[in-house]
């Protein structure tokens, strides 16, 4: 499994589509309490299901990591584990798999400065008001000495996305193999 961290706008989640579309990875599906946006689908986006389930679930220790936001929790269960798959972590989330101690998770942390991912968010269309309320939260989110440790940094300022999703898969399949 291909675990992803990095500070907003790194690339984390570009990256994950082209691992899915190119490399046969499957996004590992999360569940959430909060209710579906227009256009998500059930199961697909993710296990979509009630505060009251949820907390069935959580209390089952279905969950590998769960989390609260806005009022919503979101959390992946142990059943979405597995060999060719890939999810999106914050750093609490990637220490709560690391505790699982399972050499078939190969964790990436995607480095890329601050001003680059201020470009990407401005790019993208991001409000001035948000770009800067997430740069300063990443500053403390993501400081890398207050990191869980991860199996491999990769710089992302000046690679492709398709040269970036190469090199991630390849260390990744050289680490199942190894």
């Amino acid at each position: 499994m291909i675990l992803l961290l990095g500070a907003s706008a790194s690339g984390k989640t570009e990256l994950a589509k082209y691992l899915f579309a190119h490399f046969h990875m499957v996004k590992a599906i999360t569940h959430t309490t909060r209710p579906m946006r227009v256009g998500e689908r059930q199961d697909v986006d993710y296990h979509f299901v009630s505060k009251e389930r949820f907390l069935e679930l959580k209390k089952q220790d279905a969950f590998v990591e769960t989390t609260e936001y806005n009022g919503n929790f979101y959390g992946c269960s142990k059943a979405e584990c597995g060999d060719e798959k890939c999810i999106i972590l914050d750093p609490s989330g990637v220490a709560a798999f690391q505790r699982l101690n399972s050499s078939r998770i190969v964790t990436f942390f995607l480095r890329t400065r601050k001003d680059t991912r201020e470009k990407r968010m401005r790019y993208r269309g991001d409000d001035e008001t948000s770009i800067q309320k997430r740069l300063s939260g990443d500053d403390i989110t993501f400081d890398e000495a207050r990191l869980p440790k991860v199996d491999y940094v990769i710089d992302c300022d000046e690679i492709a996305i398709d040269d970036l999703a190469e090199k991630v898969f390849d260390l990744y399949q050289k680490r199942l193999n190894s």
